[in-house]
Parts: structure tokens; sequence; C-alpha cells
């Protein structure tokens, strides 16, 4: 089982996906950025090691529409999705988890006192701040997944093409 160490700035632990058998992803409502990352990187990774997410303090019953969009320009569906809790998860432990919030990633250092996992920090902004017309905000989402999806492949090492357009 990996130590129980925190990371900043997604800096790797652990060097080889063969460590990896399980990834968590948790920001704070899960409604745009832990399931964009989810989505992305079950469409990487999927069949290899098992990929979930989480929020904080779900709000809504649906991921964000903007969200919903900005996977569906590249062919990635996420539309069922059901924003979820700590309490909701299918699993209690996880080899690594991935915060995307400050608050998110002090839930997930508290939760190493009683888990063996590692703790990596990707500090990434929040698309639902920006302002202006749909197609800037829309921008704000597109800005995100792609930074989560460089983020991913760099991070698990993923030679496959980018879905990026």
């Amino acid at each position: 089982m990996a130590e129980n160490r925190s990371h900043f700035l997604g800096e790797p632990i652990l060097n080889e996906l063969e460590d990896i058998t399980s990834v968590l992803f948790i920001c704070n409502f899960n409604a745009v950025r832990s399931p964009m990352a989810e989505v992305l990187m079950k469409h990487y990774l999927g069949s290899k090691i098992f990929i979930d997410s989480v929020g904080l303090r779900p709000e809504t019953d649906e991921a964000n529409p903007f969200t919903i969009s900005v996977l569906d320009e590249v062919g990635l569906d996420l539309s069922s999705h059901v924003p979820k809790s700590f309490d909701e998860l299918n699993d209690s432990s996880y080899d690594l988890m991935i915060t995307l919030s400050p608050d998110s990633h002090h839930k997930a250092l508290q939760m190493t006192r009683t888990m063996s996992s590692i703790v990596e920090f990707w500090p990434i902004f929040d698309p639902t701040k920006a302002q202006g017309n749909r197609e800037a905000i829309m921008d704000g989402f597109r800005s995100l997944r792609s930074i989560l999806d460089l983020k991913i492949r760099s991070r698990f090492k993923i030679k496959t093409p980018s879905l990026m357009i």
C-alpha cells in the first residue's frame, strides 16, 4: 500500500502507474473539476485502474451544464453524472487522492490520519467564477478541460494522443 505522504502541485511520489490501483479526484461540489478529471482519466486509463470523484458538499443533482458541454465537444459523456459526497463513495480507500481545491486538500489530509494514501494537490481554478457571455464562460471551461487533460497525461505518462481540439 502507498505511504501516507502529501505532495504539492502534483509532483509525483508514485512514479509508475503499476503502483496505483485507485485514484480519487476531490473538489468542492463534484459538479465541475473533479467529475471532469474523472471522465478524462477514465477515457485514458479506465480499464487499468479504479477512478472516482467526490465533492465536499454537493449542491445539485447533476454536473454543471458547461462541464457537460465542453466534454461533449471532445466526445466524452458526463450527462448521467450525479454529484456525490464522501458518504456515497463505492470505496473507502484510494492509493492516490488528487485534490483540486484548498478545502478538498485539507479534507484529504485529514483522511490520511486513518488510511494509507498519497495526496497530491493540483491547485486548479474554478471556471464557475468566469464572467461574461456564454462563449467567455465556455472558454473558461475549455481551459479547465485542457489543463486537466495535460496534467493527467503528464502525471500518468499517457502516450496516446490528446482529445483536445
